[in-house]
């Protein structure tokens, strides 16, 4: 450990990305297990392990480290076994959000300190990093990337496959703001420290580069200016009220 830092308990400090890197390095390494058991084991509580089953069944859940022991221990009781595990040397865990009212789908991967809204909509193989928010009624749709610390408004709709820069590799101070009522289309990437002002709209493709005005319409590799957002544009990007709360 570097002389002169000691990382601190509970959250990450996301005040700078650099001192967000540096709790990720020295914060406790995880890599949790789930092993099934078949055999006439005589397993007994053990530290840092669950232990659950009886007779010729068995199931473990712990660190990996501290189940191969036990497995090691006991390898010569053991007629068959399955081991489960979807990460090593994790440094930030998943958000629990079984009391969110938010509407979570399958295969979202959303991190600790991520902030949900009231009826935000994630969706599936959405990416969410650590210090995000996300607003009431905003929709992350399929295979979303919300960067470290990004800021999504109310009412907003990212669409399928866009990616809104985080403040990690490479740094930046600001993260990325996308205020209230902004419409993104599908595979747009939105760059670091940029802010999308309220009730704009991206075009499906558009890389954004430097800031966009409120109720502007933007497209284009860099994006820029096409049209003021105007009531025919408005009912293209209408959100659905159905699909949230």
């Amino acid at each position: 450990m570097e002389k002169g830092f000691s990382p601190p308990p509970g959250p990450l400090d996301l005040s700078s990305p650099e001192v967000i890197a540096k709790g990720i390095k020295y914060a406790k390494k995880s890599t949790p297990v789930k092993v099934y058991l078949q055999g006439p084991l005589s397993l007994v509580p053990t530290k840092g392990v669950s232990i659950f089953g009886e007779g010729q069944f068995w199931i473990l859940i712990g660190e990996y480290e501290l189940v191969t022991q036990l497995l090691l221990k006991h390898r010569g009781e053991i007629l068959q076994q399955h081991m489960e595990y979807d990460r090593r040397n994790s440094a930030i865990p998943l958000l629990n959000f079984l009391e969110l009212t938010a509407r979570i789908e399958p295969g979202a991967i959303i991190r600790e300190q991520v902030t949900l809204g009231r009826n935000a909509v994630i969706m599936m193989g959405a990416v969410i990093n650590v210090g995000a928010e996300i607003g009431e009624n905003s929709m992350i749709d399929m295979n979303c990337v919300i960067g470290a610390r990004g800021i999504i408004g109310k009412n907003v709709h990212i669409g399928a496959g866009t990616v809104i820069a985080g403040v990690l590799e490479p740094p930046s101070k600001q993260p990325v703001v996308i205020e209230d009522n902004v419409f993104i289309g599908a595979n747009a990437v939105v760059l670091e420290g940029v802010t999308i002002s309220s009730g704009a709209v991206v075009a499906a493709g558009s890389v954004v580069t430097q800031d966009v005005l409120p109720n502007t319409v933007v497209a284009g590799t860099p994006a820029r200016v096409i049209k003021p957002r105007d009531a025919k544009t408005a009912d293209k990007v209408k959100l659905l009220d159905d699909l949230r709360g």
